[in-house]
């Protein structure tokens, strides 16, 4: 985590470290054995200065300039339906009060990142680990871990779409529950190419709704429209089976054709994932 105390001061204290420690330890727990709560923190909102809100502001403000024509109109309805607040960072404990009555998910504060079990055993129980720090002014464009903009902008307007929120947890239990390293690895892919940078067709043409792709301002137009991007259509085996680079815009993109599609599919992998599981076990 960075060094920066305009940047750590939000998560300065036991609490967070108490919170990170817990996450840290659940990866060498049993899958029943993991208690999410112990991974979850306070947004000490008053701690957000004048620079922090401003930073929202403006990386709201560029991205709603394109994304009403590039985005998924399931996630701007998403967007509508939480109003988020577009001037100031947004209180999680608002987000949830109109999420809630939605699908039943929730965003729960977290100090930082997540080791990959404690991550899932949250979206496994509906709950996802919101980073509550805020990138600093000098890195706008362009933060290397995620932060509350990424998660709370790019993530949850799709957490308020039934037909997804059932996707992500039954994506969370299946990768919860196998510790068998080829499904893993298939599994981080899937989560790349879906949830980071999917795209969807709708009324005939390709949207956004990854989030990593919703977030960037830069890799959204190159997703789209760029020559050098292999848009391919949705499959799931053929998604497990494409790895990926993280240090660059993505050469390859999966393109699906309703959410429904990566629902069922989803269900289908899961149902032979925790069925492996439970012959193992």
């Amino acid at each position: 985590m960075r060094k920066d105390i305009r940047y750590n001061v939000i998560i300065d204290g036991d609490e967070f470290r108490r919170a990170q420690a817990a996450a840290d330890a659940a990866a060498d727990l049993p899958e029943d054995q993991i208690d999410p709560e112990a991974f979850y923190v306070s947004q000490p909102w008053e701690r957000y200065n004048a620079e922090n809100h401003e930073v929202w502001a403006t990386l709201v403000r560029r991205r709603l300039e394109t994304l009403e024509e590039e985005a998924s109109e399931v996630f701007l309805t998403g967007m509508r339906l939480l109003g988020l607040d577009k001037d100031r960072v947004p209180r999680v404990s608002d987000v949830n009060d109109r999420l809630r009555s939605l699908t039943g998910w929730q965003s729960r504060g977290v100090p930082g990142y997540l080791p990959a079990k404690a991550f899932f055993a949250c979206l496994a129980k509906r709950q996802f680990p919101t980073t509550i720090t805020i990138r600093p002014k000098e890195l706008i464009d362009y933060l290397p871990e995620p932060d509350i903009f990424h998660d709370v902008f790019g993530h949850v307007p799709l957490h308020a779409d039934p037909v997804f929120a059932d996707f992500l947890q039954t994506y969370g239990r299946a990768a919860l529950h196998t510790n068998d390293p080829y499904h893993i690895e298939r599994l981080a892919r899937l989560f790349w190419f879906t949830v980071e940078f999917g795209l969807i067709r709708e009324h005939g043409r390709v949207k956004l709704y990854g989030s990593g792709l919703i977030s960037s301002i830069g890799e959204s137009p190159h997703a789209l429209l760029s020559p050098d991007v292999d848009r391919r259509p949705f499959d799931m085996d053929r998604v497990c089976d494409t790895p990926f680079e993280i240090d660059h815009y993505q050469p390859i993109l999966y393109v699906l054709e309703s959410f429904e599609q990566l629902r069922d599919a989803m269900n289908d992998y899961a149902e032979r994932v925790l069925d492996e599981a439970s012959v193992a076990a």
